[in-house]
């Protein structure tokens, strides 16, 4: 069988193909493909060479198809409607969704946001499946090659070439301890402050927080009586001791009554800070994926204690 090399040949040529058929009339296929005339008449001529068929012929009543023309008609209404569905952007339905999506996150978001997204899943896309893993340093290596989907991190943080964010809503950071804490009231200095004995959760591994960079720049250093990975622990450590957390207001809010803790804002400078959604680049123009981010962006901005953004789009880095 002789291979046709399609490379010179304009593939245009199938619609206008197509039009002729059906109308069996130049003037008409014209209008239908919106050229004018003179040009479907080219395109004419072109299509009886390419096919050596005259592919309209005359007849007692005008034009009619030949032959070769009526046996390729079905061919190329479904070539054209393959092509058609090809380029069309993919329709997505949630509740047809069936896969797995790996989600890393830090104690932060398991706790506050993970039960909202989950819930709606279930409503909404009940047969996807979900991963959730710890947020760990080197997460945006997954990030990058496709292992991880979807990640979370701080508009501060400079991002690598390849990874977009959106930021989904404004916390900022206040100190927690148990309502009968010497330090629970009154006026307090960054120093007083620093004389406490500190829990440091470690959401990274790393050994130090924020506050130690801000309180190193008044020339003070704080005692860290407790390192551990997860910050409900440690409101149940501060609950029934003399130490001290820091940690986002969103958790304060939620676990601080129940717990009979005091909150109160740290005497630093800036305790505000950003969370956002990353994700790479492969997954930008996924529907799904795309549909899933807006489903977690939503739910982020109904988070009680969370300052809503005037506006969150996707940014690279």
């Amino acid at each position: 069988m002789r291979e046709t090399n399609l490379r010179g040949i304009d593939l245009n040529l199938l619609v206008l193909l197509d039009h002729l058929i059906a109308e069996r009339n130049v003037t008409r296929a014209a209008a239908a493909a919106n050229l004018s005339q003179p040009a479907m008449s080219r395109a004419l001529g072109r299509l009886r060479a390419l096919l050596h068929d005259p592919i309209l012929v005359r007849g007692a009543d005008g034009l009619v198809p030949t032959a070769r023309a009526l046996t390729l008609q079905p061919a190329l209404a479904r070539t054209l409607a393959d092509v058609r569905d090809l380029l069309a952007p993919d329709a997505f339905e949630p509740a047809q969704w069936r896969g797995r999506v790996v989600i890393s996150a830090t104690d932060h978001q398991t706790i506050i946001l993970l039960p909202e997204v989950i819930a709606r899943l279930a409503r909404e896309a009940p047969g996807l499946d979900l991963d959730v893993t710890p947020l760990r340093a080197r997460e945006l290596d997954a990030l990058r090659d496709g292992r991880t989907h979807l990640s979370f991190g701080v508009a501060e943080a400079p991002l690598p070439p390849g990874l977009l964010r959106r930021a989904l809503y404004e916390d900022r950071f206040v100190t927690v301890m148990r309502r009968e804490h010497p330090a629970a009231a009154g006026a307090w200095t960054a120093a007083d402050f620093a004389e406490l004995d500190h829990v440091l959760v470690t959401v990274l591994g790393e050994g130090r927080g924020f506050l130690d960079d801000q309180l190193a720049r008044r020339g003070l250093a704080r005692r860290l009586a407790l390192r551990l990975p997860h910050f409900y622990a440690a409101m149940e450590v501060v609950a029934r001791s003399d130490r001290v957390v820091t940690l986002p207001r969103t958790l304060a809010i939620r676990f601080a009554a129940g717990l009979d803790l005091a909150v109160r804002e740290p005497p630093v400078d800036e305790t505000r800070f950003t969370p956002t959604l990353i994700w790479s680049e492969v997954h930008d123009a996924d529907p799904a994926m795309r549909w899933l981010r807006d489903l977690i962006a939503e739910e982020a901005a109904r988070t009680p204690g969370a300052t809503a953004l005037a506006q969150a789009r996707a940014t690279s880095a």
